[in-house]
């Protein structure tokens, strides 16, 4: 009997997959009705929800598959199944939530069945503790969250989040700056972002179909949160702070993946990269493209922690690969990377060089030289064949994404703050030009000459001590 699927698996999996194909659906007709939907006063669907109904859904479904299989004769199988879909209920209630209360309630359960999910082998000494570990960040989170919504709900005298984000003038300034950054903290929390991030380090005795949840849609919870309360956030003059703290973020994690020897811990980093990332979007008044960089890397990680174990087996220990690049090398990765990103600004409407889509379009040259970099040294291919290659990939890959990006806007029309570009400060351009400065070093391998610096960054990246061989006789 251990070995046959638990009857709830066998019901949750065929609903998930119909509630991903209607959601998918609804979003066409909400585009051309551009209607928001209220269920009283504080239920309310817009394009946001759809998206994010359409992605969990998706990925619900697709680890409720996956996981049928995988965990077979799991002891703890059902509970997991009844733990995944609580999780994405709490998901789904959290984007149609309208009210205050409501939001805060749905944001502690996705912590609770997050931290349920990391510890579901309750046999396990490692993983009960990492459980209570992650409980214990995403309660606190919880609380930075409640008192955030607080104070915006105390001054304008009313738990109705559209209410509330269109009289943000009721709320003075000081309360507004503290409201913002208590709101930040929260999403940091959640979203494993540095300084908390040894939660998510600690959480790999959650299993493989855990991971990819937690990495594919938990993970991305500030962004939502950030997206949602974009008008506090420009309100407050917190978007700076925003994009600072994500650059630096970004350029930890990167730095820090480059240590690791354990592919979930590699992910993991990575996954921390990425959200850095977003926050950076967020911070230059691009949520849209938050929120798109949340669904593409959702779907990117997702295949990689269910890939993980294909990965342990095939690989096999290398020495590192020092960059060496030759001149005619270089003008190729230049010219790929200048011309995806002129071809991302008019597929986009991102022509100006003097706000702050500037960075998005500098992010887009670089991944696009850093692909064509990777293209053009593979020597199995004819340097005709890598140029052709290259070609076609920057080509193919920016064209679906400015469709991607352009179509998640379209959809999140009915927010005036989705996309609010700001003039660059000298500040800005300062930090921009540090930002990809220090890139360049991560990618050239310097830090590898330091080793007090390696000492550090690896020391930054141990998962706590009671979650690894705690418990082991």
């Amino acid at each position: 009997m251990q070995n046959q699927v638990p009857t709830v698996s066998k019901i949750i999996e065929p609903l998930l997959w119909i509630f991903f194909i209607v959601s998918f659906i609804c979003i066409p007709l909400y585009f051309i009705q551009e209607k928001v939907i209220y269920l009283g006063k504080y239920i309310r669907i817009n394009g946001l929800s759809l998206i994010i109904f359409t992605t969990v859904g998706f990925f619900g479904a697709l680890i409720s598959t996956y996981s049928k299989r995988y965990l077979q004769g799991f002891t703890y199988q059902k509970r997991f199944s009844l733990f995944s879909i609580g999780f994405v209920l709490s998901v789904l209630f959290f984007v149609i939530a309208n009210s205050s209360i409501l939001i805060l309630l749905s944001w502690f359960l996705m912590g609770l069945f997050m931290a349920k999910l990391i510890g579901v082998n309750a046999d396990w000494g490692e993983a009960r503790h990492a459980s209570n570990y992650a409980f214990r960040f995403f309660f606190s989170s919880t609380i930075l969250l409640g008192l955030s919504l607080s104070i915006l709900t105390y001054y304008s005298s009313s738990f109705q989040l559209d209410y509330i984000l269109n009289n943000l003038d009721l709320i003075p300034n000081s309360m507004l700056v503290i409201a913002a950054i208590l709101l930040i903290i929260a999403g940091f929390i959640q979203s494993a972002l540095f300084p908390f991030h040894r939660w998510l380090l600690s959480a790999m005795t959650a299993p493989t179909p855990a991971s990819a949840l937690m990495h594919a849609g938990f993970i991305n919870g500030a962004g939502i949160l950030f997206t949602l309360f974009a008008s506090l956030l420009i309100r407050s003059n917190t978007l700076m702070l925003l994009f600072v703290l994500g650059g630096f973020i970004a350029l930890i994690a990167q730095f820090v993946k480059l240590l690791q020897v354990n592919v979930k811990h590699k992910l993991a980093c990575s996954t921390i990269a990425q959200m850095g990332f977003m926050v950076m979007q967020c911070g230059l008044g691009f949520f849209n493209a938050a929120i798109a960089h949340l669904i593409l890397h959702g779907f990117y990680k997702a295949y990689l922690f269910l890939s993980s174990g294909e990965e342990i087996e095939m690989s096999n220990p290398n020495k590192v690969t020092k960059i060496n690049i030759k001149i005619i090398q270089a003008f190729f990765v230049i010219l790929f990377g200048l011309a995806g990103a002129v071809l991302f600004m008019l597929l986009t409407g991102k022509t100006s060089l003097n706000n702050t889509s500037i960075f998005l379009t500098l992010i887009v040259a670089i991944t696009v030289g850093q692909a064509t970099y990777n293209i053009i040294r593979e020597k199995s291919y004819s340097f005709g064949q890598r140029l052709i290659v290259s070609i076609s990939f920057f080509v193919i890959g920016i064209v679906l994404y400015a469709v991607f990006y352009n179509a998640v806007s379209l959809i999140l029309n009915e927010s005036n703050f989705v996309i609010k570009p700001h003039q660059l400060s000298l500040f800005e351009i300062s930090f921009g030009i540090l930002f990809l400065a220090s890139f360049f070093l991560m990618k050239l391998g310097i830090y590898r000459n330091s080793p007090w610096l390696y000492v550090k960054l690896l020391n930054l990246t141990q998962p706590n001590k009671n979650t690894i061989l705690k418990f082991k006789s």
